[in-house]
């Protein structure tokens, strides 16, 4: 009964692709799919992916956001957190627009609590902004865009 479950599961999550250009699309369970990745074509990254990142560890952190040369943005988020969810996109896409001006550093406290701890957040979504690995700037809380475009500004001196 389980296995069965599982299944059932697994096939409701299938991927379900569209047919390449010049191809009709057949239906009924035996009709041929498409390639998830059509041939000649690689994944690509887009700028929002280049200038935002996870934080692995508390080493990875001291690597790519204390000791980085370029002005950081740490979100610190959790997965059940709302407003966080509702944030995070919205400002990894201000971040993006400023066209690697300023990186974004994401970090999830329920996987790094000593981290969280360490720069003292107390509430989700926290984010920090900090330059040559001193915090600069802070907020809590969601934010529009107006206002994280002025709190991007401020943190490169644009």
């Amino acid at each position: 009964m389980a296995q069965r479950l599982v299944l059932q599961r697994l096939l409701s999550l299938a991927v379900r692709t569209l047919p390449l250009q010049g191809q009709r699309m057949l239906s009924g369970p035996l009709a041929p799919r498409a390639p998830l990745v059509p041939h000649g074509k690689a994944f690509g990254t887009s700028a929002s992916c280049r200038s935002t990142f996870n934080v692995q560890d508390g080493s990875d952190f001291q690597d790519r956001v204390v000791n980085n040369p370029k002005p950081v943005v740490v979100d610190f988020h959790a997965q059940w957190c709302g407003p966080c969810k509702i944030l995070g996109p919205r400002l990894e896409k201000m971040v993006a627009k400023q066209e690697g001006k300023v990186l974004m550093a994401k970090v999830d406290i329920d996987d790094h609590t000593d981290l969280a701890i360490e720069y003292e957040v107390s509430a989700v979504p926290t984010v920090l902004a900090m330059k040559n690995g001193d915090v600069v700037d802070k907020f809590v809380g969601i934010k529009d865009e107006d206002q994280l475009e002025a709190f991007l500004k401020k943190l490169i001196g644009a």
